[in-house]
Parts: structure tokens; sequence; C-alpha cells
């Protein structure tokens, strides 16, 4: 087998709308045949995905966020690259990263979820989550196959993937070394550190507010209009990776919310002398961050939906093609063949994965039936629920990931958990045997919308640098069942060690809230439907004006902190693009700004990890030094983020001279 390396760089379209006739050649071509699948790569990448799962699992629950386990296991597999014999092949790479990175992908789906079940103070069995875990895993593959083609090679350059483009750097970065391994080392030093220094030694703030401004901070009491940005390294990255045109959609629907909604909702709601909706506290006692959580994000989460069901209209062609193609050839007997098609562009047969969905889809039913409620009126009615909701919000999770880097999988999962709850109780299933139910539908639901959402991002990295898709596919299905055997063991040993609620326990954030939603809907509470249905209509509103329904819709869900610095991020983008008429020029300073943010996202994640590992609450408080959290550690953090986009900017422009 011939072993040389790519090109030396990813080719000059690898970013670009490609012109009619134009065709993407990847960083190893199709006709080049290197190894991929090894059982160096393959055991690497269980071995990768078994310890991210432990890691991930601990720290998600510790403090509510799971970190993306992709760049920190990419950036370790050229690590270990030159640990053999015959270093590693980067094609060998990728497969170690696509299965190593099941672990975060499987710990997002199941940590949001099953938790719950023990802080209502029911019984979880180990193969009721493993089962959860596994089968959501596989259906979020099987259900993604289809749709690869369309947002990996139809969607070319006009969806950014922030999160793969910082994967594809590394890698290939990784393999060929030279100046730009220099740059994007030294900006994974910079962005690690300055992160680092944030989470770990309380340097500066993370969060700047305009509640630093003395009047502003009035504003935002007394009118509930406050305006935040998150000054960390990592995120402004992934702002200039996605650039100014989806930055300010989404950094739109982020103003919408927090400074047009909010304050409605204030205003409006202030001389209420009670609750409204589900809320157990007065408007004219919620803050602004209070009011969205409770109202405002809801409108939000049903955009989200809306927008993931005009997603699946504009691809109908390809997923009904796909699928009657595979149709076809499971029940014709015959395989088309695949000599005429590159190794590059070549999936699993149609007709197994066809064949795969259907089977899984048994065993979900089998699953619920025999494992989870003894009612096969209760196992159809799961098996509908996670058929239907999986199917239509996998485009959602597959196009959130390619816009933004992130998956709304909490506010998927909570619509799931809504409507399964209400079908539940509406076929006689209430109390504990029902919120168990809804729970393990939950969990099901979002482990496969985090698996496509997590996978679609895989693929993209191997289109790039020019990996077999169907290799890619297959053996993601080894990393989910050890992720999903993993996470299992994982939840069980801190229940029983820490537990999930009272003193002393681990935090689990989500999983509280997802049992405080669970408890109250099993109680025939009312969902705030008239706020989804708004947030539906407006996803159809911004379709017919042609602005991304699901980019805005996003905006308006995520926290404004974490949607402001990827508008500034893509503004450093645009003027390093616009900072000379010479297109060439403007191009490779473009290509040189998107090696430093990738260095920001991976310098990043990485010392995030470190930060987390390390905070422990006796380290926390000698390490931390809570300057971060004063007046005057707000106001550093404004020149110290300053500081960076303009390093960013300036650092940029030296890719080429006038």
């Amino acid at each position: 087998m011939e072993q040389s390396k790519g090109t030396g760089r990813l080719p000059e379209n690898a970013y670009k709308v490609l012109k009619p006739g134009e065709e993407y050649t990847p960083y190893i071509p199709a006709g080049r045949v290197i190894p991929e699948i090894t059982v160096r790569s393959v055991v690497t990448g269980l071995i990768m995905a078994v310890l991210f799962t432990g890691a991930a699992a601990y720290l998600g629950l510790k403090i509510g966020q799971v970190f993306e386990a992709a760049i920190p296991i990419a950036i370790l597999a050229i690590g270990m690259a030159g640990w053999f014999s015959r270093r590693s092949t980067i094609l060998e790479n990728v497969i170690i990263q696509s299965i190593g990175s099941a672990s975060g992908v499987v710990v997002a789906g199941m940590i949001f979820t099953l938790p719950a079940i023990f802080i209502l103070g029911l019984e979880l069995r180990f193969y009721q989550t493993f089962g959860a875990a596994l089968l959501g895993g596989f259906l979020g593959i099987l259900f993604l196959i289809p749709l690869r083609r369309y947002f990996v090679k139809e969607q070319h350059g006009f969806l950014p993937f922030p999160e793969g483009t910082a994967i594809t750097e590394v890698l290939v970065t990784g393999e060929s070394g030279g100046d730009q391994a220099k740059v994007l080392v030294i900006a994974a030093v910079i962005g690690g550190l300055y992160d680092f220094c944030i989470a770990t030694f309380g340097l500066w703030s993370e969060v700047i507010s305009t509640r630093v401004i003395g009047p502003l901070s009035v504003v935002a009491d007394k009118a509930k209009l406050v305006v935040k940005v998150n000054a960390g390294a990592a995120v402004v990255g992934l702002g200039y990776i996605i650039g100014l045109r989806y930055g300010t959609i989404i950094a739109a629907g982020s103003f919408l919310s927090w400074l047009v909604f909010i304050p409605a909702v204030w205003f409006f709601g202030q001389n209420l002398d009670v609750p409204v909706g589900n809320a157990t506290m007065l408007i004219s006692d919620m803050t602004a961050e209070e009011i969205f959580t409770n109202y405002v994000r809801h409108i939000g989460i049903g955009g989200i939906a809306v927008a993931g069901m005009i997603g699946i209209l504009k691809s109908s062609k390809i997923i009904l093609s796909s699928f009657s193609v595979g149709f076809r050839e499971m029940f014709s007997g015959k395989s088309k063949s695949e000599s005429g098609t590159e190794r590059t562009d070549r999936d699993i047969n149609m007709s197994i994965v066809i064949g795969g969905l259907i089977i899984t889809l048994l065993v979900v039913f089998l699953f619920f039936g025999f494992l989870v409620v003894d009612s096969w009126k209760i196992a159809t009615i799961a098996l509908i629920v996670v058929a239907v909701i999986t199917f239509l919000f996998t485009t959602v999770a597959a196009r959130a990931i390619a816009i933004v880097g992130m998956n709304p999988v909490s506010g998927m999962t909570l619509m799931t958990l809504i409507l399964s709850s209400l079908v539940l109780v509406k076929a006689g299933l209430s109390g504990p045997a029902g919120m168990v139910s809804a729970l393990i539908i939950g969990g099901v639901v979002c482990t496969a919308l985090s698996t496509a959402g997590a996978f679609i991002s895989d693929l993209k990295v191997g289109y790039w640098i020019g990996s077999t898709p169907k290799k890619q596919e297959m053996f993601k299905f080894i990393g989910i069942a050890a992720a999903a055997a993993s996470v299992t063991g994982v939840i069980l040993l801190l229940n029983k060690t820490y537990g999930f609620s009272g003193e002393g326990s681990l935090a689990a954030p989500q999983a509280n809230a997802m049992a405080a939603v669970i408890q109250t809907l099993m109680s025939d509470a009312a969902a705030p439907w008239g706020l989804y249905i708004a947030g539906g209509f407006m996803a159809i509103i911004l379709e017919l004006l042609k602005i991304s329904p699901l980019a805005f819709a996003l905006g308006m869900y995520l926290p404004i902190h974490l949607n402001t610095p990827i508008l500034i991020g893509g503004l450093v983008a645009h003027f390093v693009q616009k900072s000379s008429r010479n297109e060439e020029v403007s191009s490779k300073r473009k290509e040189r700004g998107t090696l430093i943010a990738s260095g920001f996202i991976a310098g990043g994640a990485l010392m995030g990890i470190v930060s987390a590992l390390i905070a422990w609450p006796e380290w926390d408080q000698i390490l931390n030094t809570g300057f971060g959290e004063t007046y005057f550690g707000e106001v550093l953090s404004v020149f110290m983020f300053a500081g960076l986009c303009f390093y960013l900017y300036f650092d940029s422009k030296r890719g080429a001279a006038e």
C-alpha cells in the first residue's frame, strides 16, 4: 500500500462553494490507498472511547457541561502517531477520532435524562441504561447515513462545520507539519492558556455583562435589558469559522430574545400577583435570565422543531431517493454495484442501512415491551415516539452542528419528554412507571440526536481529508457500543458513590431539570404550547424571508453569552477577508485565520478538560483567586478579550503581504 502523505495542505476550495462543474479533491485523493482500518486504529479508538466516556460522564454530572472529546482525541492521535515503527497515517487518525468521539455523544444522551430516574427515587437497571444508549446511538447513525451526501457533499461551502473544520485543521497540520504546524501550536497554546487562566485561576471574568457599566446595570435590573459576551478563546474561534453570515443570524435571534421578548414579558407581567405558566415565582421577582429560562427559551424550542420539519421538506428528495434505493435493493435481492463509485463517496449499502433500521426499531419495541414496561400497547407508543421524533429531528441535529458546532439536544429532548409524557398519560400510564418510560424514551431519542449531530461532523472531516465513509460508518457502531457499556457503568457507580440529589451529591443540573419537568407533566400540568406555536410560526416567517430559521431559532434558544462572541468572531473573519483588494491575498489571510481559530478551539477544548479535572473543592479554593468574579475582573476581561480578537485579526493578516 502507498503510504505517502497528502498534498501538504487542504485544497483552496475546501471551504468555498464550488463553481458549476468544479469538483473537490480531498487531501488524500480517492485513487490513493493508505492504511485506514487497522488493528492499531480500531483498538486505539476503542480505548479513547472508554476513557473519555468515563471522564465526560463524571464531569458532565459534576459541572453540567459535556466537553467535546473529538478535538482532544484528534490531538492525542497525532501525538501517538510516532510511537510505532510505522507512523500512523492521517486516515488511521480519522478513524481513531471517529470511534473515540462516540464517548461524548453517548454521555450527552444519557446524563441529560436517565439520572433523573434516580433523582425521582425510582429504580434504573443496568440493562435499561445500556439498551437506551446502544439503541439510541445505532438509530442516530442509521438515520443519518442517507443524509450524508446532502450535508457533506451537496452543501459543501454553504455550511461552515466549525468543529469539523477545527478537527480537520488539527489532523492535516499534524500530518504536514512545517509553518502551518507552528501557527496552529502557537494559537493552541495562547487559546489554551487564556481559557485555563479563566477556568482554573479566575484571573478575569469568563462572561462580560453590560451590568459592568453603572447606568446599564440599572437598566438590566429595572427593564431587564442585558447583553452578555463569553470572553473565551474557543468560542470566538468558533465564530471566526462560522463566519459573519450565520454569526449575524444567530446573534439576531439572541437579540430578539434578550432585547425584545424578555423586556416585553417583564413589562406586561411585572404587576401580576400570581405565577404564569409552570413557573413557581412571580415575574416581578425574576431576573432577565429567569424570564429567559421560564418563557422565552420555549419560543426558540418551537422554532427549532419547525425549522427541522422545514429542513426535512428541503432534503426530502435525497431522503426519499436514498430510502427507495435501499428498499429496491432489499426486495430485488440485487445490490447496486460500487465499482463506479469513488472510494471517498462510498456508503454502507442502503439495503443494509434500511434492514438495520428495521431491525433496530424492532429491538426498540421488544426492549420497551420486555425490559421497561409490561405492556405491548405502551411499547408500541414508545416505538412510534422514538421513530418519528428521531427521524424528524435528525436533520435538526445535523444542521445545527454544521452551522454553529453546538447541538440543541437538551431542547429537543425536552420536547420529546413533553410529547411522550402527554401520550403516555392519555394511554393510561402515569406515576412512577410513566416517569421511567418517558425518561427512557427521552434517553433513546437524546442519544440518537446527539450521535447524529456529532457523526455528521466526523463524516465532513472524512470528506475533507479523504476517508472512506463506509468504513467510518461501520466502525462508529463499535465506538457507540463501547461508550454505551462504559457510560452505564459510570452512571450506576456515581449514583452509588455520590448520588444526584441532596448535600454532597453531583450537581447533574440537566437531569434535575428533566426530573422537575417530568413530575410536572405527569401531574397533568399544561405544557407551554402557545410559546412553542409562536416559535413555529416565527420559523415559517423566517423561511419565507429566505433567512435560515434554524440558525435564528438556535440564537433564541442558546444563552446570549454564547452567541455574541460568535458574532464578534464572524466580524473578525469579515475584516480579515476585506483587508486586501487582492483576492489571493485575502484568501491566504482568511486561511491563516482559520488555522489560528482552530488552534483556539483545540487549546480551549484540551485545557477545558484539565481545568475540569482539577476542579475539586479543595483545589478550587486554593487555585481560584476569585478576582474574575469582581468588578475589576470583569473590566480586565474586556481588555483581555479585545486583545485576543486583535491578535486573531493581525496575525491572520500575516498570511500574505500586499
